[in-house]
Protein backbone atom coordinates (compact mmCIF):
# COMPACT_ATOMS: atom_id res chain seq x y z
CA UNK A 1 0.00 0.00 0.00
CA UNK A 2 1.49 2.93 -0.94
CA UNK A 3 0.98 6.52 0.87
CA UNK A 4 0.04 8.33 -1.75
CA UNK A 5 -3.28 6.12 -2.49
CA UNK A 6 -3.69 6.39 1.68
CA UNK A 7 -4.11 9.92 1.68
CA UNK A 8 -6.04 9.87 -1.60
CA UNK A 9 -8.39 7.64 -0.03
CA UNK A 10 -8.68 9.85 3.38
CA UNK A 11 -9.63 12.60 1.33
CA UNK A 12 -11.99 10.86 -1.40
CA UNK A 13 -14.05 9.33 2.05
CA UNK A 14 -14.02 12.16 4.28
CA UNK A 15 -18.28 13.43 4.43
CA UNK A 16 -19.11 16.49 3.03
CA UNK A 17 -15.68 16.69 0.60
CA UNK A 18 -17.15 15.69 -2.44
CA UNK A 19 -16.04 15.41 -6.22
CA UNK A 20 -15.87 18.90 -6.65
CA UNK A 21 -14.19 20.09 -3.62
CA UNK A 22 -11.43 16.98 -3.91
CA UNK A 23 -11.04 18.40 -7.46
CA UNK A 24 -10.52 21.79 -6.08
CA UNK A 25 -7.57 20.97 -3.82
CA UNK A 26 -5.97 18.98 -6.01
CA UNK A 27 -5.52 21.92 -8.48
CA UNK A 28 -4.60 23.98 -5.41
CA UNK A 29 -2.31 22.17 -4.09
CA UNK A 30 -0.94 19.80 -6.74
CA UNK A 31 -2.16 16.50 -4.46
CA UNK A 32 -3.62 14.85 -2.37
CA UNK A 33 -0.70 13.67 -0.15
CA UNK A 34 0.23 17.72 0.05
CA UNK A 35 -3.57 18.60 0.91
CA UNK A 36 -4.03 16.33 3.65
CA UNK A 37 -0.94 17.75 5.63
CA UNK A 38 -2.06 21.46 4.91
CA UNK A 39 -3.20 23.74 8.36
CA UNK A 40 -6.57 24.83 8.36
CA UNK A 41 -5.91 28.01 7.49
CA UNK A 42 -4.66 26.96 4.21
CA UNK A 43 -7.83 24.53 3.14
CA UNK A 44 -9.95 26.94 3.69
CA UNK A 45 -8.81 28.21 0.15
CA UNK A 46 -10.86 25.11 -1.00
CA UNK A 47 -12.64 23.91 1.95
CA UNK A 48 -15.95 25.81 3.84
CA UNK A 49 -15.82 25.48 7.43
CA UNK A 50 -18.39 22.48 7.55
CA UNK A 51 -16.18 20.39 5.73
CA UNK A 52 -12.60 21.77 7.51
CA UNK A 53 -14.57 20.44 10.69
CA UNK A 54 -15.24 17.13 8.83
CA UNK A 55 -11.40 16.55 8.09
CA UNK A 56 -9.73 17.26 11.17
CA UNK A 57 -12.29 15.10 13.16
CA UNK A 58 -10.81 12.08 11.22
CA UNK A 59 -13.67 10.37 10.16
CA UNK A 60 -11.70 10.15 6.14
CA UNK A 61 -9.39 8.62 7.94
CA UNK A 62 -10.85 6.02 10.18
CA UNK A 63 -12.92 5.00 6.71
CA UNK A 64 -10.04 4.75 4.74
CA UNK A 65 -8.30 2.43 7.21
CA UNK A 66 -10.96 0.31 6.85
CA UNK A 67 -11.00 0.67 2.98
CA UNK A 68 -7.41 -0.28 2.32
CA UNK A 69 -7.35 -3.33 4.36
CA UNK A 70 -11.11 -4.23 2.76
CA UNK A 71 -9.41 -4.35 -0.71
CA UNK A 72 -6.21 -6.50 0.48
CA UNK A 73 -9.44 -9.01 0.13
CA UNK A 74 -9.68 -11.61 -2.76
CA UNK A 75 -11.35 -9.63 -6.14
CA UNK A 76 -11.43 -6.40 -3.71
CA UNK A 77 -9.66 -3.00 -4.93
CA UNK A 78 -9.57 0.32 -4.98
CA UNK A 79 -9.69 2.02 -8.23
CA UNK A 80 -8.54 6.43 -8.35
CA UNK A 81 -8.78 9.20 -10.90
CA UNK A 82 -5.23 8.51 -11.18
CA UNK A 83 -5.44 5.00 -12.17
CA UNK A 84 -4.44 4.21 -15.74
CA UNK A 85 -7.61 1.95 -16.05
CA UNK A 86 -10.20 4.53 -14.89
CA UNK A 87 -12.71 4.51 -17.46
CA UNK A 88 -12.02 7.84 -20.31
CA UNK A 89 -15.70 8.27 -20.53
CA UNK A 90 -16.42 8.33 -17.05
CA UNK A 91 -13.39 10.46 -16.12
CA UNK A 92 -14.65 13.31 -18.91
CA UNK A 93 -18.31 13.34 -17.27
CA UNK A 94 -19.32 16.16 -14.90
CA UNK A 95 -17.77 14.87 -11.26
CA UNK A 96 -15.97 11.89 -11.67
CA UNK A 97 -15.87 9.83 -8.28
CA UNK A 98 -12.04 10.40 -7.71
CA UNK A 99 -12.08 6.75 -5.70
CA UNK A 100 -14.46 3.62 -6.41
CA UNK A 101 -14.48 0.91 -4.61
CA UNK A 102 -13.86 -2.24 -6.97
CA UNK A 103 -14.69 -6.05 -7.03
CA UNK A 104 -14.57 -8.60 -9.34
CA UNK A 105 -13.40 -8.56 -12.94
CA UNK A 106 -11.44 -4.62 -13.12
CA UNK A 107 -10.35 -5.68 -16.32
CA UNK A 108 -14.03 -5.08 -17.67
CA UNK A 109 -13.84 -1.53 -16.88
CA UNK A 110 -11.79 -1.37 -21.09
CA UNK A 111 -14.78 -2.75 -22.35
CA UNK A 112 -17.73 -0.66 -24.27
CA UNK A 113 -20.73 0.15 -21.95
CA UNK A 114 -24.23 0.06 -22.26
CA UNK A 115 -26.31 1.06 -19.62
CA UNK A 116 -29.74 -0.55 -18.90
CA UNK A 117 -32.35 0.64 -16.31
CA UNK A 118 -36.05 0.69 -15.34
CA UNK A 119 -38.63 0.08 -12.81
CA UNK A 120 -38.59 -1.66 -9.56
CA UNK A 121 -42.04 -2.75 -9.92
CA UNK A 122 -41.61 -4.34 -13.86
CA UNK A 123 -44.04 -6.51 -15.47
CA UNK A 124 -43.20 -10.28 -16.68
CA UNK A 125 -43.03 -8.63 -20.02
CA UNK A 126 -40.72 -6.12 -19.33
CA UNK A 127 -38.25 -8.30 -17.05
CA UNK A 128 -38.19 -10.56 -20.10
CA UNK A 129 -37.39 -7.71 -22.43
CA UNK A 130 -34.51 -6.22 -20.66
CA UNK A 131 -33.25 -9.77 -19.93
CA UNK A 132 -33.03 -10.47 -23.87
CA UNK A 133 -31.52 -7.01 -24.70
CA UNK A 134 -29.15 -7.35 -22.11
CA UNK A 135 -27.94 -11.02 -23.24
CA UNK A 136 -27.82 -9.72 -26.83
CA UNK A 137 -25.80 -6.53 -26.77
CA UNK A 138 -23.60 -9.18 -24.54
CA UNK A 139 -22.99 -11.31 -27.21
CA UNK A 140 -22.33 -8.19 -29.45
CA UNK A 141 -19.58 -7.09 -26.85
CA UNK A 142 -21.35 -4.56 -24.83
CA UNK A 143 -21.06 -5.12 -20.71
CA UNK A 144 -24.22 -4.33 -19.67
CA UNK A 145 -24.04 -1.33 -16.95
CA UNK A 146 -27.22 -1.58 -14.20
CA UNK A 147 -27.93 -0.44 -10.55
CA UNK A 148 -28.78 -3.70 -8.89
CA UNK A 149 -32.33 -2.60 -7.85
CA UNK A 150 -34.94 -5.29 -8.14
CA UNK A 151 -36.76 -5.33 -11.47
CA UNK A 152 -35.45 -4.17 -14.94
CA UNK A 153 -31.86 -3.56 -13.48
CA UNK A 154 -31.85 -7.40 -11.58
CA UNK A 155 -33.07 -8.80 -14.91
CA UNK A 156 -30.31 -7.07 -17.51
CA UNK A 157 -27.37 -7.89 -15.13
CA UNK A 158 -28.62 -11.97 -15.59
CA UNK A 159 -28.71 -11.30 -19.40
CA UNK A 160 -25.59 -10.30 -19.45
CA UNK A 161 -24.26 -12.55 -17.35
CA UNK A 162 -24.40 -15.12 -19.43
CA UNK A 163 -22.40 -13.64 -22.16
CA UNK A 164 -18.45 -12.79 -21.30
CA UNK A 165 -18.81 -9.20 -21.84
CA UNK A 166 -20.52 -9.57 -18.23
CA UNK A 167 -22.16 -6.65 -16.28
CA UNK A 168 -21.12 -4.11 -14.00
CA UNK A 169 -23.46 -3.13 -10.86
CA UNK A 170 -23.00 0.51 -9.86
CA UNK A 171 -24.48 0.17 -6.37
CA UNK A 172 -25.72 3.18 -4.22
CA UNK A 173 -24.48 1.65 -0.52
CA UNK A 174 -21.45 0.58 0.62
CA UNK A 175 -19.65 -2.67 -1.25
CA UNK A 176 -19.67 -4.66 1.97
CA UNK A 177 -23.93 -4.42 1.84
CA UNK A 178 -26.51 -5.61 -0.79
CA UNK A 179 -29.56 -3.86 -1.53
CA UNK A 180 -32.28 -4.97 -1.62
CA UNK A 181 -31.00 -8.67 0.38
CA UNK A 182 -33.17 -10.07 -2.48
CA UNK A 183 -30.61 -9.81 -4.97
CA UNK A 184 -28.05 -11.04 -2.37
CA UNK A 185 -27.31 -14.01 -5.13
CA UNK A 186 -26.98 -11.76 -8.06
CA UNK A 187 -24.43 -9.95 -6.41
CA UNK A 188 -22.53 -12.94 -5.57
CA UNK A 189 -22.72 -13.41 -9.41
CA UNK A 190 -21.83 -10.01 -10.31
CA UNK A 191 -18.45 -10.37 -7.49
CA UNK A 192 -17.35 -13.17 -9.56
CA UNK A 193 -18.42 -12.98 -13.22
CA UNK A 194 -18.65 -9.61 -13.42
CA UNK A 195 -17.87 -6.15 -11.24
CA UNK A 196 -19.29 -4.36 -8.36
CA UNK A 197 -18.75 -0.72 -8.20
CA UNK A 198 -19.53 1.93 -5.43
CA UNK A 199 -18.12 5.51 -3.95
CA UNK A 200 -19.26 4.99 -0.42
CA UNK A 201 -17.72 4.51 2.35
CA UNK A 202 -17.94 0.28 3.74
CA UNK A 203 -21.44 0.33 5.94
CA UNK A 204 -22.86 2.83 4.14
CA UNK A 205 -26.77 2.03 3.76
CA UNK A 206 -29.40 2.74 1.57
CA UNK A 207 -29.90 6.29 1.90
CA UNK A 208 -32.84 7.78 -0.56
CA UNK A 209 -30.19 10.84 -1.70
CA UNK A 210 -27.09 8.31 -2.27
CA UNK A 211 -29.18 6.77 -5.76
CA UNK A 212 -29.51 9.83 -7.71
CA UNK A 213 -25.77 10.23 -6.68
CA UNK A 214 -25.27 6.56 -7.84
CA UNK A 215 -26.84 7.52 -11.16
CA UNK A 216 -24.51 9.95 -12.59
CA UNK A 217 -21.94 7.17 -11.87
CA UNK A 218 -24.12 4.65 -14.48
CA UNK A 219 -24.55 7.80 -17.01
CA UNK A 220 -20.92 8.19 -17.25
CA UNK A 221 -19.87 4.71 -17.59
CA UNK A 222 -22.07 4.13 -20.84
CA UNK A 223 -21.99 4.60 -24.43
CA UNK A 224 -25.74 5.23 -24.19
CA UNK A 225 -28.80 4.26 -22.01
CA UNK A 226 -31.89 2.13 -22.45
CA UNK A 227 -34.54 2.44 -20.28
CA UNK A 228 -37.35 -0.86 -20.34
CA UNK A 229 -40.14 0.19 -18.58
CA UNK A 230 -40.43 3.36 -16.11
CA UNK A 231 -43.09 5.57 -13.99
CA UNK A 232 -43.15 8.93 -14.61
CA UNK A 233 -41.01 9.59 -11.21
CA UNK A 234 -38.93 6.35 -11.75
CA UNK A 235 -35.18 6.90 -10.72
CA UNK A 236 -34.34 5.42 -14.29
CA UNK A 237 -35.84 8.51 -15.93
CA UNK A 238 -32.69 10.26 -13.89
CA UNK A 239 -30.50 8.65 -15.28
CA UNK A 240 -31.74 8.68 -18.84
CA UNK A 241 -31.49 13.11 -17.96
CA UNK A 242 -28.19 12.50 -17.05
CA UNK A 243 -27.26 10.39 -19.87
CA UNK A 244 -28.57 13.39 -22.57
CA UNK A 245 -26.55 15.95 -20.53
CA UNK A 246 -23.28 13.94 -21.14
CA UNK A 247 -24.06 13.49 -24.67
CA UNK A 248 -24.87 10.37 -24.46
CA UNK A 249 -27.87 8.28 -26.50
CA UNK A 250 -30.64 7.15 -24.61
CA UNK A 251 -33.25 4.89 -25.98
CA UNK A 252 -36.64 3.68 -24.58
CA UNK A 253 -38.70 0.68 -25.16
CA UNK A 254 -42.26 1.75 -25.95
CA UNK A 255 -45.06 -0.22 -24.07
CA UNK A 256 -49.26 -0.25 -23.50
CA UNK A 257 -50.78 3.00 -23.47
CA UNK A 258 -52.59 1.87 -20.63
CA UNK A 259 -49.82 0.65 -18.31
CA UNK A 260 -47.95 2.92 -15.82
CA UNK A 261 -44.91 1.14 -16.21
CA UNK A 262 -44.86 2.80 -19.68
CA UNK A 263 -45.48 6.16 -19.32
CA UNK A 264 -41.58 7.33 -18.50
CA UNK A 265 -40.59 5.70 -21.29
CA UNK A 266 -43.08 7.11 -23.65
CA UNK A 267 -42.43 10.59 -22.35
CA UNK A 268 -38.76 9.90 -23.21
CA UNK A 269 -39.55 8.86 -26.45
CA UNK A 270 -41.52 12.20 -26.94
CA UNK A 271 -38.38 14.43 -25.46
CA UNK A 272 -36.29 12.81 -28.62
CA UNK A 273 -35.52 9.12 -27.37
CA UNK A 274 -34.83 6.89 -29.75
CA UNK A 275 -37.84 4.26 -29.75
CA UNK A 276 -36.14 0.97 -29.66
CA UNK A 277 -38.25 -2.30 -30.64
CA UNK A 278 -35.27 -4.25 -31.81
CA UNK A 279 -31.48 -4.98 -30.89
CA UNK A 280 -30.54 -3.62 -34.39
CA UNK A 281 -32.26 -0.11 -33.29
CA UNK A 282 -29.67 0.34 -30.22
CA UNK A 283 -26.92 -0.51 -32.71
CA UNK A 284 -27.88 2.11 -35.00
CA UNK A 285 -27.92 4.21 -32.43
CA UNK A 286 -24.90 3.50 -30.34
CA UNK A 287 -22.50 1.60 -32.90
CA UNK A 288 -21.07 -1.52 -32.96
CA UNK A 289 -18.48 -2.31 -29.92
CA UNK A 290 -15.16 -2.06 -29.48
CA UNK A 291 -13.35 -5.55 -29.61
CA UNK A 292 -13.31 -7.25 -26.98
CA UNK A 293 -10.24 -9.09 -25.21
CA UNK A 294 -12.59 -12.03 -24.24
CA UNK A 295 -13.84 -14.36 -27.16
CA UNK A 296 -17.55 -14.13 -27.09
CA UNK A 297 -18.35 -18.19 -26.03
CA UNK A 298 -21.65 -19.42 -28.30
CA UNK A 299 -24.96 -19.51 -26.02
CA UNK A 300 -27.15 -22.48 -26.51
CA UNK A 301 -30.08 -21.36 -28.17
CA UNK A 302 -33.52 -20.58 -26.83
CA UNK A 303 -35.58 -23.85 -27.67
CA UNK A 304 -37.93 -22.83 -30.37
CA UNK A 305 -41.47 -23.07 -30.14
CA UNK A 306 -43.71 -24.96 -32.57
CA UNK A 307 -44.92 -23.27 -35.26
CA UNK A 308 -47.91 -25.38 -35.56
CA UNK A 309 -49.92 -24.73 -32.38
CA UNK A 310 -53.05 -26.12 -31.94
CA UNK A 311 -56.19 -23.23 -33.39
CA UNK A 312 -57.29 -22.72 -29.84
CA UNK A 313 -54.35 -21.89 -28.27
CA UNK A 314 -53.63 -19.54 -30.88
CA UNK A 315 -56.82 -17.50 -30.82
CA UNK A 316 -56.40 -17.43 -27.42
CA UNK A 317 -53.10 -15.64 -27.86
CA UNK A 318 -54.88 -13.59 -30.21
CA UNK A 319 -57.51 -12.20 -28.09
CA UNK A 320 -54.97 -11.80 -24.95
CA UNK A 321 -52.78 -8.96 -26.91
CA UNK A 322 -49.87 -8.30 -24.91
CA UNK A 323 -51.66 -5.73 -21.78
CA UNK A 324 -52.66 -7.93 -18.86
CA UNK A 325 -55.93 -9.23 -19.04
CA UNK A 326 -58.02 -10.61 -15.95
CA UNK A 327 -59.33 -13.86 -16.62
CA UNK A 328 -62.88 -13.32 -16.14
CA UNK A 329 -62.28 -11.38 -19.92
CA UNK A 330 -60.68 -14.10 -21.66
CA UNK A 331 -63.56 -16.34 -20.65
CA UNK A 332 -65.97 -13.72 -21.84
CA UNK A 333 -64.24 -13.11 -25.01
CA UNK A 334 -63.36 -16.95 -26.20
CA UNK A 335 -66.78 -18.29 -24.70
CA UNK A 336 -64.77 -20.91 -22.87
CA UNK A 337 -64.73 -22.40 -19.55
CA UNK A 338 -62.73 -21.89 -16.85
CA UNK A 339 -61.94 -25.83 -17.36
CA UNK A 340 -61.03 -25.66 -20.64
CA UNK A 341 -58.93 -22.54 -20.53
CA UNK A 342 -56.51 -23.69 -17.41
CA UNK A 343 -54.82 -25.91 -19.31
CA UNK A 344 -54.32 -23.70 -22.48
CA UNK A 345 -52.12 -20.97 -19.89
CA UNK A 346 -50.49 -23.55 -18.00
CA UNK A 347 -48.96 -25.26 -21.86
CA UNK A 348 -48.37 -21.38 -22.34
CA UNK A 349 -46.96 -20.63 -19.48
CA UNK A 350 -44.32 -23.37 -19.17
CA UNK A 351 -43.14 -22.29 -22.93
CA UNK A 352 -42.44 -18.50 -21.15
CA UNK A 353 -44.96 -17.28 -23.69
CA UNK A 354 -47.13 -16.16 -21.21
CA UNK A 355 -46.85 -15.03 -17.17
CA UNK A 356 -49.85 -14.80 -14.44
CA UNK A 357 -50.07 -12.00 -12.37
CA UNK A 358 -51.38 -11.51 -9.00
CA UNK A 359 -55.61 -10.37 -9.10
CA UNK A 360 -56.01 -13.30 -11.29
CA UNK A 361 -54.79 -11.42 -14.60
CA UNK A 362 -52.35 -13.19 -17.10
CA UNK A 363 -49.83 -11.15 -19.61
CA UNK A 364 -48.85 -12.68 -23.16
CA UNK A 365 -44.65 -12.17 -23.35
CA UNK A 366 -43.60 -13.67 -26.89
Amino acid sequence: MSEALADWTALALTPGIGPSSFLRLLACFGSASIAVRESRSSLAVCLDARQLDSWFSGEGQRAADAALAWAQGAGCSLLTLNDDDYPTRLAESDSPPPLLFARGRRELLAQDMLAIVGSRRATPQGLQTARLFAQKLGEQGYTIVSGLASGIDAAAHEGALATPASSIAVIGTGIDRVYPSSNRALAHRLAEHGLILSEFALGTGPLAGHFPQRNRILAGLARGCLVVEATLDSGSLITARLSLESGREVMAVPGSILSPQSRGCHRLIKQGARLVETVDDILEEVGTAMPADTQVAELAAEPDVASADDPEIEALLAEMGYDAVALDTLLARLRLTAEAIYPMLLELEIQGRVASLPGGCYQRLR
